[in-house]
């Protein structure tokens, strides 16, 4: 017979069973050990917070994305190789063959004009098919893009120049002047083509080898801009608080 079921009562009338017997026993989920969850962080082993100047987006998207990003990180080869050799050797034509840019302008431009006068010559007595020389225009939003950042990037300096000048940031100026220095040192070591070149190899060559060791160049970098703010602090505090001018601008604060 079924616990749950109405029993009667000696009049004939039915009884309800027990409220306690009805009702299922309750657990009490609140004193059982829930189980440990690891958060795991989500930019890897340095992550987001760690990168290299508090990056957070990933390389490709900070370089611009689109081709020239995929040329910058070697995505591909060929082109990033392409043009790789081809500046180093317009570097070896003008560094030791001793070539000048209006000479190389004028001898490529005569090989091309004789390559394809000859070709359109032979072609008539043969059965070669004539050269067709691909119509080009340069698209007109092109040039004003670049020609509204040239002005943007002027602007920009010449602003900089005057806050730095005409301003009372003594750590700034300093800084702005040791940077400034250290280019006239570089500068003195090579030619300005030179200069160019180690620039060039250094934009298409640096961030695709960082992207590689990402991971261990974060951490090394990590420790040395703290090291580097060590020493700055300790220069600020025995040089740069000394100076009249940081002391002048304090009163005006």
């Amino acid at each position: 017979m079924d616990e749950n079921m109405v029993e009667p009562d000696q009049n004939g009338a039915s009884i309800p069973a027990p409220a306690s017997d009805l009702e299922p026993l309750e657990v009490n989920h609140k004193n059982k050990p829930q189980p440990h969850v690891v958060n795991k962080p989500s930019g890897g082993c340095c992550g987001g917070s760690n990168r290299l100047f508090g990056r957070e987006r990933p390389l490709h998207i900070v370089l611009g994305g689109g081709n020239t990003a995929n040329i910058l990180l070697w995505r591909n080869k060929q082109i990033s190789g392409g043009i790789f050799a081809g500046g180093t050797i317009i570097w070896l034509l003008f560094e030791c063959i001793g070539y000048h840019l209006i000479t190389l302008v004028c001898h490529s431009l005569i090989l091309s004009l004789s390559g394809l006068f000859l070709w359109s010559n032979l072609a008539a007595f043969s059965n070669l098919s004539p050269p067709e020389f691909p119509e080009i225009k340069l698209p007109e939003d092109m040039f004003l893009k670049i020609a509204l950042m040239l002005r943007n990037e002027f602007n920009w300096a010449c602003k900089t120049f005057q806050e730095i000048a005409f301003g009372q940031d003594i750590k700034k100026f300093l800084l702005v002047a040791l940077v400034l220095w250290i280019v006239s040192i570089v500068g003195n070591w090579f030619n300005f083509l030179t200069l160019l070149y180690f620039l060039f190899v250094i934009v298409l060559t640096l961030p695709a080898l960082y992207e590689r060791n990402e991971d261990m160049v974060d951490i090394y970098g990590a420790k040395a801009l703290v090291e580097l703010k060590k020493h700055y602090e300790v220069v600020d505090e025995m040089v740069l608080q000394k100076l009249p001018i940081s002391s002048f601008q304090k009163k005006h604060q």
